[in-house]
């Protein structure tokens, strides 16, 4: 992040001299509008609590990143299954409008794969954006739901198309077709991400063969003498060649010569390819989700897509602190990146909280209960970062943990715990506290409850909760100094 944030002040100044217009697929209609200064990755990180929602990450290079939010998630399903994966990002030609459009799907819910694939929801998920930074709420889009005995609606992506002046909306749905049940990629086009066209089929394989993740880029002007290109996860990840979106297309081969596969043939078992340019060069990364291993995105990189023994390896990346699941990368202007950044690249502070009564012991999470204790083992359970609170974020602040991004201290039954935002104004209130001068020396500092404002943060017995304070003991304990972590 010192990178990115060392590079502000002059994204800053180039920015009223420039505006946005590339999606991954955009580049022909964008050229004249380029340079692009920086990287923007969406993604979600898995099936915990919290880890199937909209988080973004950044890049100087495309092969460095820093996760934005200081780790947090960016946006929150609120609709259908309340929980999303695979997000495409997606811009405009005229780089005057942003979509993110993601799958419909909650596996930490307890929703079984089984039942995601065959009973799941057949919509996605769809937010509008002008700016990169200003989102609309999320909204259901149901593509699948003409398909005859359409199970689900996955990994979905979006490229624009000058042939017919719109967008091809192209997703995965497991349904029967010719009397064999399984996934097939789908398409309609739309104007508006509002309305679309009767699904249609766009690519399928041969005999039981599924594909369910694909991804199409545009390479004007690349060498190897096609217009658009995509990969798709089909046990294989296989490369394929068009001049035309919607046209007929060439196969190129698969990876499997560098022991990546989506699953047969063994080596390093992928899904989720994902696309994008270098852009101060004429090379591609595909960056490839290691699902299976946990590991999350590596890229190989081309700098000729025309032939798949064209792809190398790469060692050297780094995805920063959390990890990326199958999403999206948009290259960014400098207005978009400055915006990006100013929204969430700052990062805050790590601190502790010091007991002032026990000056040898700090605030900390131990199986995501809260207490006191002294050489706290590891570091990361007593490292918060103080960011403005949740219901409120004028003079109100929530306690942010450092290695479980997502996850704040609230108060349930007066107790303190760690959790996860599950959204709700309840734990958002739950989850706010007023800086006031200490209780017991005003040098120090005490912590109010918002939602019990008769309540202060306090330790009783090592353990923190929230009480009312009445004589000197509890005014000691309710007391707090917050440190450099």
């Amino acid at each position: 992040m010192s990178r990115a944030l060392s590079r502000l002040g002059a994204v800053l100044a180039a920015a009223c001299l420039l505006f946005a217009s590339l999606s991954v697929a955009d580049q022909k209609e964008a050229a004249a509008l380029e340079p692009f200064t920086g990287y923007l990755m969406a993604h979600f990180t898995g099936e915990s609590a919290n880890g199937e929602q909209i988080y973004l990450a950044h890049s100087d290079d495309g092969l460095h990143w820093t996760d934005l939010n200081n780790g947090a998630l960016v946006l929150r399903s609120t609709v259908g299954t309340r929980g999303v994966r695979d997000p495409a990002l997606v811009r405009s030609p005229a780089g005057d409008r942003y979509w993110i459009v993601a799958t419909d799907l909650r596996i930490a819910a307890g929703t079984s794969w089984s039942d995601a694939a065959n009973r799941g929801s057949t919509s996605l998920v769809v937010w509008e954006s002008a700016d990169l930074v200003n989102w609309s709420a999320p909204r259901l889009i149901n593509v699948a739901g003409a398909i005859p005995g359409a199970g689900n609606a996955w990994a979905p992506e979006a490229i624009y198309n000058p042939a017919t002046g719109d967008y091809v909306i192209y997703w995965a749905t497991n349904s029967p077709r010719d009397g064999v049940t399984k996934h097939r990629i789908w398409y309609v086009r739309t104007s508006d991400f509002l309305s679309f066209t009767a699904p249609q089929p766009f690519i399928e394989r041969g005999g039981a063969q599924g594909i369910i993740d694909t991804q199409i880029v545009e390479v004007p002007g690349a060498v190897g003498g096609y217009l658009y290109y995509r990969a798709s996860a089909d046990g294989h990840i296989s490369i394929e060649a068009a001049n035309s979106i919607l046209g007929s297309w060439t196969s190129l081969g698969n990876l499997s010569h560098l022991g990546i596969s989506n699953g047969t043939g063994g080596g390093n078992v992928v899904e989720g390819p994902m696309w994008m340019k270098f852009n101060d060069r004429d090379e591609w990364a595909l960056w490839l989700d290691q699902f299976a291993t946990g590991r999350g995105y590596m890229p190989i990189t081309s700098t000729n897509l025309a032939s798949t023994r064209n792809f190398r390896t790469r060692s050297d990346y780094a995805m920063g602190a959390g990890r990326k699941r199958h999403g999206s990368v948009l290259s960014l202007t400098a207005a978009e990146e400055s915006r990006v950044l100013g929204r969430w690249g700052a990062t805050l502070p790590v601190n502790r909280i010091q007991s002032y009564n026990f000056q040898d012991r700090y605030v900390r999470h131990a199986d995501f209960d809260v207490r006191l204790d002294a050489n706290v083992s590891p570091a990361q359970d007593a490292q918060f970062r103080l960011v403005p609170g949740l219901a409120n974020g004028s003079g109100y602040v929530s306690f942010a943990s450092v290695n479980f991004p997502g996850y704040y201290l609230r108060h349930y039954g007066y107790d303190l715990v760690l959790a996860p935002d599950d959204g709700t104004a309840v734990f958002a209130a739950d989850a706010t506290f007023r800086q006031v001068p200490g209780l017991a020396a005003s040098s120090w500092t005490s912590f109010q409850s918002y939602n019990y404002p008769d309540r202060y943060l306090r330790h009783s017995n090592y353990l923190l909760r929230i009480d009312p304070i009445t004589d000197a003991q509890g005014r000691g304990d309710a007391t707090f100094r917050v440190v450099g972590g």
